[in-house]
């Protein structure tokens, strides 16, 4: 029992199925960094506050320093009986320093050190999410510039709606990832708080300096509750809600890939050492990384579905449940930054065929609302404008042409405010030009949305 440093309460040993299942330090060794961090700015702090005098302070930092050189070296051992990487890494500490590492837990519990430890984590890793992001966004801004002057179909219902730019379809995309960008940043920002002093749940006897700790880890401010510090984890469920959201918008761009680089379409190759073939059918180039992103999207949704459920009826304070609350967010971690430099890499090198994307943008009447338009600033009412091109429609699919392909007489027969004009409004090229209002598909358009993108990112 000597073993377990909270075992004095205690007659009987831990069972050994209780250990393996009670043990978390298979997972939260992540956090070996952030916990010798922390544990050094607590320890100067109990110095400068008198608690322990400087000699024993220095003792304890040089000890977790040469604890840290040790894990990165892979001389460690990590073992069940420690529990967690707390325990581990304090247990040591003792083998190295004695009895003087005994005084580091003074005025802390494992509650606020954990919470501490794992908002370090998160924030780090945020920060490199957030950066993954800002390199995707350049990527689409750089081919939405590059490509400025290719035509699409643009869907609805995944039916040809009308012909928009290329550049457009990419940056709505950039606005979708730019949204998670901001909320990773509003996210961080929140929960950029240190609970460290806040104890097992009512704080501590002791003077310490809370402001001191949280300046010395980087936080904007100490936790403001201790019962809060100690069983909040919503930081951890805005984060796996702002990665779920990240990884549908990529999952959404991964679907139009798949479908767009199929024999079918054929609108984009892509590239080679992005795809795999098949072990039958030597002609296959398979999608399979938006394929897998696309995937894995559902780990993501599922991982912040276990958080909630776990979170969803526990009492103040802490409870041993909130272990659960690490290996969905470490998880998510890793699947989104790997799904994001994946995809940009992917997204940067795809090839555009872009004359089988500007033959498609004129298919299925794409110009319809065009002509549409043309009616209505010719006098006529919307709705019968509208009634009008769908009878022309009709009568163009039952003689396999296209709007384009119609002469004036066959265009006068629905309408006689029709005028030799109208062979400008239903060419793919006069369409997309003339959304010229902000946001629209023009090429205008298009370059101030790059504009304002490219200011974004600088």
């Amino acid at each position: 029992m000597a073993e377990k440093l909270w075992g004095g309460r205690f007659s009987l040993s831990t069972h050994k199925l209780a250990e393996e299942f009670n043990a978390s330090i298979n997972f939260d060794r992540k956090l070996y960094r952030f916990d010798i961090k922390g544990s050094i700015a607590h320890v100067e702090m109990l110095a400068k506050q008198r608690i322990i005098v400087e000699d024993e302070a220095r003792q304890i930092k040089d000890g977790l320093e040469k604890i840290e050189a040790e894990i990165e070296e892979g001389d460690f051992e990590f073992r069940d009986e420690d529990e967690d990487i707390h325990m581990a890494i304090e247990k040591r500490l003792h083998e190295l320093i004695g009895p003087v590492a005994g005084k580091l837990h003074t005025a802390r519990s494992r509650n606020d050190q954990v919470a501490t430890d794992f908002r370090m984590y998160l924030r780090e890793r945020v920060d490199e999410i957030s950066e993954c992001l800002r390199e995707l966004m350049q990527v689409i801004v750089d081919k939405s510039r590059e490509k400025i002057d290719v035509v699409m179909p643009g869907y609805t219902h995944l039916q040809t709606a009308q012909p928009v730019l290329f550049s457009q379809y990419a940056m709505a995309y950039f606005q979708m990832f730019k949204r998670d960008f901001l909320r990773f940043k509003d996210f961080r920002e929140r929960m950029n708080e240190c609970p460290l002093g806040a104890g097992a749940l009512a704080g501590t006897t002791f003077d310490i300096d809370r402001d001191y700790t949280a300046e010395k880890l980087g936080f904007d401010k100490p936790t403001s509750n201790s019962l809060d510090s100690v069983s909040d984890r919503d930081f951890a469920l805005e984060f796996l809600s702002a990665a779920s959201i990240c990884g549908m918008h990529l999952s959404r761009i991964s679907e139009e890939m798949i479908i767009f680089s199929s024999a079918e379409f054929a609108f984009l190759d892509l590239p080679d050492d992005f795809c795999t073939g098949s072990s039958i059918m030597p002609q296959k180039k398979n999608p399979d990384m938006p394929e897998l992103i696309r995937g894995k999207t559902g780990r993501l949704y599922g991982n912040m579905i276990s958080l909630f459920t776990t979170l969803k009826g526990l009492p103040l304070a802490y409870n041993k449940d909130m272990q659960e609350d690490k290996e969905p967010v470490f998880d998510s971690v890793e699947t989104l930054i790997s799904s994001l430099r994946i995809f940009t890499e992917m997204f940067a090198k795809m090839k555009l065929n872009e004359k089988k994307m500007a033959k498609a943008a004129g298919g299925g009447f794409s110009t319809a609302t065009d002509l549409a338009d043309y009616l209505v600033r010719k006098g006529m009412p919307f709705r019968e404008a509208h009634n009008v091109v769908g009878k022309t429609v009709a009568y163009a699919l039952s003689k396999n042409k296209g709007l384009e392909d119609l002469e004036m007489e066959e265009f006068r027969q629905f309408s006689r405010v029709i005028e030799g004009d109208i062979f400008e409004y239903v060419v793919v090229a006069k369409s997309v030009d003339s959304r010229k209002a902000k946001g629209g598909t023009a090429k205008s358009s298009v370059l101030q949305q790059i504009k304002e993108a490219e200011e974004f990112l600088t």
